[in-house]
Parts: C-alpha cells; sequence; structure tokens
C-alpha cells in the first residue's frame, strides 16, 4: 500500500539550529555526546542506545533501540525535536549515549515489512521503556489489541480494571514512546471519532486503514 497524502508532500518548516535540539547525522551526535563525562564508572551507568531511520510510506521514522534489541523509542522525522526530551524525560538528561545503528537486531527490516504489508512483523519485536508503572501497564495493554481492530479509551480503561480513569488513560496513551509497534493508532474516542494522535491524526488514518481496522476513501 502507498501513499503521498497531502500533509507530507507540502514545505517542510526546518527548525534553526538552536530550536532543533538533535539531528540524525554522526557529528550531532558526537556532540551530544561529548557533554557525558566519559569515566568508566559514569559510562557502566549510561544507556547505550543505537538509532536507525526508515522511509515510509507516511514518512520518516527514526528507530531507537538499546544493545540489547529491545525497541526503546520510534519517532516521525517532522517531531524530531521532541526526540532528545523524551528521552531525557525517561532516562536523565545524562543517563543515554546514542549513535547510529543499522537495523539493530533486525528492528529496521521488521518494521519495513510491517508496511509493506506484514502487518504481524512487528507483533513481537521487544519493547522496554521506562515511564511510571501505570504508564507501563496502559502500554502493555495496547499491545494486547489485535491488528486490524480498534478499542475505545473507556473500553481500555476497563481492560485493565481502571474503569474511571478514562482520562489518565488517554494521557499515558498520547505518552507513548514507540508508537506503531505498541498501538496507540488503534485507540479512538467512544463515538468512533479518530481523536488526537502525536504522529498526526493522516498517520492515524493511514495506519488504520492499512491494517483493515478503518474504510479507505472507496468504502473498503
Amino acid at each position: 500500500m502507498s501513499l503521498s497524502p497531502p500533509f507530507l508532500t507540502g514545505p517542510r518548516v526546518i527548525a534553526t539550529e538552536s530550536a532543533r535540539p538533535f539531528s540524525l547525522t554522526s557529528e550531532k551526535i558526537s556532540l551530544w555526546n561529548y557533554a557525558i563525562e566519559k569515566s568508566p564508572t559514569v559510562m557502566d551507568k549510561v544507556l547505550q542506545l543505537l538509532m536507525d531511520r526508515i522511509e515510509t510510506p507516511i514518512g520518516e521514522l527514526f528507530l531507537v533501540a538499546d544493545r540489547d534489541g529491545n525497541l526503546r523509542s520510534t519517532v516521525w522525522a517532522d517531531h524530531e525535536i521532541h526526540l532528545r526530551p523524551s528521552l531525557e524525560l525517561h532516562y536523565g538528561k545524562n543517563g543515554f549515549a546514542i549513535e547510529p545503528g543499522k537495523n539493530s537486531s533486525g528492528l529496521t527490516e521488521a518494521i519495513g515489512r510491517y508496511f509493506a504489508g506484514d502487518l504481524a512483523a512487528i507483533d513481537a519485536l521487544p519493547v522496554q521503556t521506562a515511564g511510571t508503572p501505570f504508564q507501563r501497564e496502559v502500554w502493555r495493554a495496547l499491545r494486547e489489541i489485535p491488528c486490524g481492530t480498534t478499542i475505545s479509551y473507556a473500553a481500555l480503561a476497563g481492560r485493565i480494571g481502571r474503569p474511571n480513569a478514562v482520562r489518565a488513560v488517554g494521557l499515558a496513551n498520547g505518552s507513548n514512546p514507540v508508537g506503531i509497534v505498541v498501538p496507540c493508532h488503534r485507540v479512538i474516542g467512544s463515538d468512533g471519532s479518530l481523536t488526537g494522535y502525536g504522529g498526526g491524526i493522516e498517520r492515524k488514518r493511514w495506519l488504520l486503514r492499512h491494517e483493515r481496522a478503518l474504510a479507505n476513501d472507496l468504502g473498503f
């Protein structure tokens, strides 16, 4: 399935260097890591991360994994500015170091197969996150939503035994650091509306159509 949606074909706004805390170049990664004290004691405590990128039908996607092959973060290239603050929130300002890594543990290849139509390719990918116990409970529940289906925020809250925590579930869903593989896009409003999505509503619509959970413009 291929798509070049209008929201990706227009001119891109390029952030200035001062407003752009991270860029996926070896030089920028080196400068970022340089600030971390390089003593053996400190480096033993620093989470070592590898980053790759993949072109998809709905834009370029960045993938961050640890050296054990666990996916730690995914972010769309046009939301790149949020990546470093997100990692710092989860692992601390000096709690991680990052370097380019090609197809770490086969993660990039698996996500490529998903976008090519092998929807089950991402089902068993290992994911490791920080977050609060409540957030991790919600994120685990997201992985149990079958591909090709959707669920409401209220139903998701009920599924984890927190029927009165719909708003908190929505906030945890929106804070999910590993989009697509932890499929927050499969959660919709009780009225069937798509509601918000960090990557943009058009991407959410595309992903649900790709998974056959949402009819396309032709009605199938």
